[in-house]
């Protein structure tokens, strides 16, 4: 339930970070909740073996790199789900950085109560 609950404040937060930046097109509700979806597999299977391959380059730029390996994956993304669109890199980086400042904030709203 927790993992469907992530899936569905991340489709709100691409919705409202298209809505936000002129670079994003987000068809629909459920093409963000697909979106969401892919980024979300996306993260858990190419992300390691790009940062994996791209080591040298991640610790060379003290880390900075990871923001490109990021937008790599919001490309991905957008080649993979049909009525998402990301108009180019740069819109991806600001894209994929948004992302990454919204998601924690609207995942803090689901913490628990420990017990």
């Amino acid at each position: 339930m927790r993992t469907f609950l992530k899936i569905l404040l991340t489709a709100l937060a691409v919705i409202v970070l298209a809505n936000i930046l002129p670079g994003v097109v987000v068809t629909s509700y459920i093409t963000a909740i697909i979106v969401a979806v892919v980024i979300a597999l996306l993260n858990m299977f190419i992300r390691p073996l790009l940062v994996f391959f791209t080591l040298p380059a991640t610790i060379v730029s003290l880390g900075l790199f990871l923001f490109v390996i990021n937008a790599i994956i919001i490309l991905l993304a957008d080649k993979l789900v049909d009525g998402f669109a990301v108009s180019g890199f740069f819109a991806a980086l600001l894209f994929s950085i948004l992302l990454s400042i919204f998601r924690p904030i609207l995942f803090s709203l689901l913490k628990e109560e420990k017990k």
